[in-house]
């Protein structure tokens, strides 16, 4: 390195690399999700009203996931390449779209490529549940293991480029917005590249985001390849970007933006030719140092990030399961008219839809903020012949849900309490 006092990334991964007790914690998420979720999602037929959603046992024990999506050429494998400090199997880059692929990139014991069947077939593995969107999907996704240090803790997706081309996009043979969402879901940290000299937002990647609305929280932005601009230059890319991405997601805040030049060349090199001052260069050492010591803090971030995902998922069910039984109650009202007639007003009922979710909400207290997308369920509703289908609702399985977030979680959250001895040393308290 040209600067002996700059970290490159892997330095950065080594020096902050922690090994972390969550098993406590993840096996009794799982047991409550078994115990008090499943049951009133199997009932109200959750899973069929979105694909995908279904949860393994291994989703609960699975290493934290890292998600990255970008348009084309902005990166994303040398993001990864420079994390991992070494070429990881099946890498290809290259400035036209090279990565045709999904690739979960993993710790082993050597470098091998594993074919997406084999993964998705196995029942301990986070993404055995891949396997319902079929050979198409499956042909186009593959592990990769490796013995990188960072990998010991967590797991980096790489992606495809997201299109411009319409084409291009239609000559998928597989849902790709279905795909993302099914690993956003999963996933503990979701990264979205842009290519500080193209900062466009195609119509794909602007549909992509969109779909990530209810995953805020876990977004973060790199504005890659900032190397060779100038402070001027620097200041009008990173409020552009600013003003497109709140334009895009429509959130009071935008997600934490980071700035690096994570690719063939380093900051130091002799070659970059600098056109900038020394301060900028720290101050790209200093976000590529925050960026990494985000992503290693993943483990301990994990266990909280993992028991707001099942009492989200909870909320969701519980909302989900009374807006069935809410169109149930209004179909059962129909004695009286003829089976024609209830297609019809079966019909009409999903057609107003966005109007029975305020009616359901305020009939049985339930927050708005946990209703799904209005016209994602219309579609979905409009596949069953006749809502009756759908089991009448148990509520003693939503008292199950509620009890589960009053008292289940909070008692497992402390009976697992990692607390200090005398000595210092960190004890777990065995209830």
């Amino acid at each position: 390195s040209g600067d002996p006092q700059s970290e490159n990334v892997l330095q950065l991964v080594n020096k902050t690399q922690t090994s972390l007790d969550k098993d406590k914690v993840f096996e009794g998420l799982r047991n409550l999700y078994i115990k008090r979720v499943k049951p009133l999602e199997e009932a109200s037929w959750y899973s069929f009203f979105s694909k995908g959603s279904t949860l393994e046992a291994s989703d609960f024990d699975a290493k934290p996931i890292v998600l990255l999506l970008g348009q084309y050429s902005v990166g994303k494998t040398s993001f990864i390449r420079a994390l991992l400090g070494k070429d990881f199997p099946g890498m290809r880059i290259g400035p036209e779209p090279t990565t045709d692929q999904f690739v979960a990139v993993m710790a082993g014991n050597d470098e091998r490529v594993i074919p997406g069947h084999a993964l998705s077939m196995q029942k301990d593995s986070p993404f055995h549940g891949l396997a319902e969107f079929g050979n198409a999907f499956l042909s186009r996704f593959c592990g990769a293991t490796s013995t990188a240090p960072l990998l010991r803790n967590i797991t980096l997706i790489d992606t495809p480029g997201v299109l411009s081309n319409k084409k291009h996009r239609e000559g998928r043979e597989y849902e790709f917005s279905s795909i993302i969402e099914w690993f956003a879901s999963r996933a503990d940290l979701i990264i979205v590249m842009f290519d500080a000299h193209k900062l466009d937002i195609s119509d794909e990647l602007q549909s992509i985001l969109d779909k990530l609305r209810g995953h805020q929280d876990k977004i973060r932005i790199l504005l890659n390849k900032v190397q060779q601009i100038d402070t001027q230059q620097l200041l009008r890319v990173y409020g552009a970007l600013m003003w497109s991405l709140g334009e895009v997601l429509r959130t009071p805040e935008v997600p934490r933006v980071f700035m690096g030049s994570f690719w063939d060349e380093e900051e130091s090199t002799a070659t970059a030719e600098w056109v900038n001052s020394n301060a900028h260069a720290l101050l790209l050492q200093r976000e590529k140092a925050d960026l990494v010591q985000e992503l290693v803090a993943l483990p301990q971030n994990t266990i909280l990030r993992r028991v707001s995902s099942l009492v989200r998922r909870a909320r969701s069910v519980k909302v989900h399961a009374f807006i069935v039984h809410y169109l149930r109650k209004q179909i059962a009202g129909w004695a009286t008219v003829t089976v024609w007639n209830k297609a019809e007003k079966q019909k009409d009922l999903i057609d107003a839809l966005d109007r029975n979710f305020v009616l359901a909400a305020q009939r049985y207290n339930l927050p708005l903020g946990d209703f799904p997308n209005c016209e994602r369920m219309k579609t979905k509703l409009r596949e069953i012949k006749d809502l009756r289908e759908i089991p009448r609702l148990n509520k003693n399985l939503v008292y199950d849900i509620e009890r589960m977030l009053t008292k289940d979680i909070p008692q497992l959250l402390d009976s697992a309490v990692i607390r200090s001895g005398a000595d210092g040393r960190r004890i777990r308290t065995l209830d």
